[in-house]
């Protein structure tokens, strides 16, 4: 006797996309972790207590302790009664935590997913030059309390040095499990901007990648500083890039000042 097997595609869920923003402040990182708070928990137990099932919410990557995100992305499956995506978005606010929030919800093709379809990621991060009360937690000031200031030309210079496809290994956490660490960075630049309730400038460094490896842009900024406040030359960009050893590059900065600023999809109307 002969068996014949037909399988078929299970079309029988809908598969939604969740804009939101969160303040790191408070949380562990994105993902859910044992005994700590995560953003994902909370938007999981939220999601699941307004549509009652079990929902599993995919996020457009991993964040670390203390790391903001002004734009994220993530995904996840419904079976059930059709909703309408604005009262959704309304109801999950209400329940979320204050220093999350929601943007919107939309329906999107079953097979969009939220992190390996996203094209590149934007991330920036914030310096502070003195003390200010009101950026505390949302900036930091990695040894920039000096009379000689990093000089943001300097440090441009060095940044141009980090474009295109590299090994980042020597911007990398040590034993993170990642089968690669080459990246394509199409953006690395420093900037100034004043803001109207702070005291002083901030400083602030945006890189665009295809990729990111765990504390690649803290290791980044943390060398990019050396290099501005003249304790290591324009060059060691080079050496580190070609040496692909972590213990030679500079500190990673403190996580506060770091945003996941953007994320970009090709086949996602934004």
């Amino acid at each position: 006797m002969v068996f014949s097997f037909i399988f078929v595609k299970d079309t029988s869920f809908m598969r939604y996309f969740i804009h939101l923003s969160f303040n790191g402040t408070h949380y562990h990182g994105w993902q859910i972790q044992k005994n700590a708070p995560c953003v994902q928990a909370y938007l999981e137990n939220a999601l699941g207590r307004i549509l009652r099932e079990t929902v599993t919410v995919t996020g457009c990557g991993r964040t670390d302790t203390g790391v903001h995100a002004k734009d994220f992305w993530a995904h996840f499956n419904y079976t059930g009664n059709p909703f309408r995506c604005d009262v959704l978005t309304y109801k999950l606010n209400a329940i979320l935590p204050h220093d999350i929030y929601v943007y919107d919800i939309l329906p999107v093709p079953e097979n969009l997913h939220a992190r390996y379809h996203a094209v590149s990621r934007t991330y920036r991060y914030f310096v502070r030059r003195n003390k200010d009360p009101f950026l505390e937690g949302l900036s930091s000031a990695p040894g920039t309390y000096t009379q000689t200031p990093p000089d943001p030309e300097i440090m441009n210079k060095a940044a141009r040095l980090l474009l295109g496809t590299h090994d980042f290994t020597s911007f990398s956490k040590l034993h993170s499990q990642t089968r690669t660490n080459t990246c394509t960075v199409m953006e690395a630049y420093w900037f100034v901007i004043q803001t109207d309730f702070g005291t002083a400038p901030l400083w602030v460094f945006q890189v665009t990648a295809d990729r990111f490896l765990r504390n690649m842009v803290r290791c980044m900024v943390g060398t990019l500083l050396e290099i501005g406040m003249g304790k290591k030359p324009v060059e060691w960009i080079l050496q580190l890039l070609t040496e692909k050893n972590r213990s030679l590059a500079g500190h990673s900065v403190p996580p506060e000042g770091l945003f996941l600023w953007k994320v970009n999809y090709d086949k996602l109307k934004q």
